[in-house]
C-alpha cells in the first residue's frame, strides 16, 4: 500500500445527495409523538418550528438519497472534502499493527463538523422567507456553526448557550458574537421556561434539555422565526452523512476498507455522519463493519439509558422520540466535553443500539485527556474534548489488535479541534481534571417518571 499520509477528494467528487439511512433499516425508528396529542407526528405539526423542507426531512421514510442544494454545495466547496488521514505516528507511538485513519472535520471555518448541518438549515430557512432563527449549543461548535452559517445567509440568529460551558468557553462565546449573533446564558430570565428552572433552583448551570426549551419558547413566540438544532433529529444526522460519503471514496483511494468505524456521542450528529453510509454496506451487502459510538461515563445513555419515549427538551415542548435516556431532567456533570452532555440519544441510533447493529463504549475524562495528549503529541492536531472520546476508543481497539496480533483497519471522526478548549488542557495538566461516574439510582429516579408520558 502507498505510505500516502492524507487523502482529498477533487472538488466534483464532493457528494451532491445526502444518504438517508431508514429506507434501508429492517426495523424502522419508532414514529415521533406530538407533546400534547401522542399521536404520529406529521409535516404540518413541525412547520411551525422548523422549516418546511427540514420538517419533511425529519419524516422521509422513502428517500434513501436527498439531494443537496446547489447554493449549499458550494459554501460546502469552501471547505470539503475534509482530508482522510492515515495516523501513521499515531501508530507508531503505540506499537500496533493496526492502520489508523481519521477524517479531519477541524479544518471547516468553525473548527467542527456542525457546519455540514448549519448551512442548509440556514438555507432553507432563508428560502422560506424566515428572518430570525434560534438554538442552543452545549460546549458552542454548534452555536459558532449556525452563528457563521446564519451570516452566510443573512439570518438574525439568538444561541441559548448551557451557562456552565458560557463561562468555561469564553471564546466559543466570543467567535458567535464575532459572527453577529446573540448569545444568552442558559438558564436565563428571558423566558418562561427558564425563569421556572431558576425559581426552582437557582444555582443550577444549564443542561441541552434547558436552553433547547428556551429556544424553542422563543422561536415560537417571535414573528417569522424558526427553531434549528445541531444534533439528534433525523434531518441533522441526514445533512452530516455528508462525511462517511466522503470517507468512503477516501477509503478506496486509501486501497482499504474499515473494520471499526468510531464517533464520539452526545446527541448523535457526526457517529451518524461517519458511520450511516457505511452501515449501509452492513446492511445491504451484509458488510462486516463494528460501528461504536463512544460517549462520556458522565453521560451514558446509550451504556446505561433506558430506551423510553422522552422529551428532548428539560420542559417539554420538543416532539416525544423514542430514544436511549437518561431522562429528560437529567442534570449532567461540569464536564469539559460539553457538546456530549445531552440526555437522550436520536430515535435512529437508538433504534439501531436495540438492534445490536451498533456498540456504544463510555469513557472517563481523564482517559479522554490522556488519549487526546497522545494525539497531539504524534498527530500535531490538539483536539476537541468531545472528539477526544472517539480518539480514546480507537487507542483502544488499536491496543486490543496488538494483543491479538491482527492488522485491522480503524476510522474515526476527528469532529473538532480543541484549540478553544486550552482550559480545559490546563486543568488536565495541573493534574485538576477528575472522573465522574453516574450513580445508578441517579438514573433510575430520572428515568422512573418516563412511564408516565406514555400511557
Amino acid at each position: 500500500m502507498s505510505k500516502t499520509k492524507r487523502f482529498i477528494l477533487q472538488e466534483n467528487e464532493i457528494p451532491k445527495a445526502w444518504y438517508n439511512v431508514i429506507v434501508d433499516m429492517k426495523n424502522k425508528p419508532l414514529p415521533l409523538l406530538h407533546p400534547e396529542t401522542k399521536e404520529m407526528l406529521k409535516v404540518e405539526d413541525l412547520e411551525p418550528l422548523f422549516a418546511t423542507e427540514l420538517a419533511k426531512q425529519e419524516l422521509n421514510t422513502t428517500d434513501r438519497w436527498i439531494e443537496i442544494p446547489d447554493e449549499v454545495r458550494d459554501k460546502y466547496k469552501n471547505y470539503r472534502s475534509t482530508p482522510l488521514v492515515r495516523a501513521y505516528d499515531l501508530e507508531k507511538a503505540l506499537d500496533t499493527p493496526a492502520h489508523i485513519y481519521f477524517k479531519n472535520e477541524s479544518v471547516s471555518p468553525i473548527g467542527s463538523h456542525k457546519l455540514n448541518s448549519a448551512l442548509p438549515q440556514a438555507y432553507y430557512c432563508k428560502q422560506q422567507g424566515v428572518t430570525n432563527i434560534t438554538t442552543e449549543t452545549g460546549a458552542g461548535q454548534w452555536g459558532a456553526a449556525l452563528s457563521y452559517a446564519a451570516k452566510v445567509f443573512g439570518l438574525e440568529l439568538a444561541v441559548y448557550m448551557v451557562k456552565v460551558s458560557y463561562h468555561q468557553k469564553p471564546y466559543r462565546r466570543s467567535i458567535m458574537e464575532t459572527f453577529g449573533a446573540q448569545v444568552i446564558a442558559s438558564p436565563s430570565m428571558t423566558t418562561r421556561a427558564g425563569r421556572k428552572i431558576l425559581t426552582d433552583t437557582p444555582n443550577y448551570q444549564g443542561s441541552l434539555g434547558t436552553a433547547i426549551s428556551e429556544a424553542i419558547e422563543l422561536a415560537m413566540q417571535t414573528p417569522n422565526c424558526k427553531y434549528t438544532l445541531g444534533s439528534v433529529l433525523n434531518h441533522v444526522s441526514l445533512h452530516q452523512t455528508i462525511i462517511g460519503l466522503e470517507a468512503e471514496k477516501q477509503m478506496e483511494m486509501a486501497g482499504e476498507y474499515p473494520d471499526i468505524v468510531i464517533g464520539c456521542f452526545g446527541g448523535g450528529s457526526n457517529f451518524s455522519g461517519i458511520s450511516f453510509p457505511f452501515l449501509r454496506h452492513k446492511l445491504t451487502e451484509g458488510k462486516e463493519v463494528r460501528l461504536i459510538a463512544a460517549e462520556p461515563a458522565s453521560c451514558p445513555k446509550l451504556t446505561r439509558g433506558s430506551f423510553q419515549y422522552d422529551f428532548g427538551d428539560e420542559i417539554g415542548y420538543t416532539p416525544l422520540i423514542p430514544m436511549f435516556t437518561l431522562g429528560h431532567n437529567f442534570a449532567p456533570a461540569h464536564i469539559h466535553a460539553g457538546g456530549l452532555r445531552y440526555h437522550g440519544a436520536g430515535s435512529i441510533v437508538s433504534q439501531l443500539k436495540k438492534d445490536n447493529l451498533i456498540e456504544a463504549v463510555d469513557i472517563n475524562q481523564q482517559d479522554i485527556f490522556k488519549a487526546a495528549m497522545l494525539f497531539a503529541r504524534t498527530e500535531g492536531i490538539v483536539p476537541a474534548p468531545e472528539s477526544s472520546h472517539a480518539i480514546a476508543a480507537a487507542i483502544n481497539e488499536a491496543l486490543k489488535a496488538k494483543e491479538e496480533g491482527k492488522q485491522k483497519n480503524i476510522l474515526f471522526n476527528l469532529s473538532g479541534h480543541g484549540l478553544i478548549d486550552m482550559a480545559a488542557y490546563d486543568q488536565y495538566l495541573s493534574g485538576d481534571i477528575r472522573n465522574y461516574e453516574l450513580p445508578d439510582e441517579d438514573i433510575a429516579k430520572n428515568v422512573s417518571v418516563l412511564e408516565k408520558i406514555i400511557k
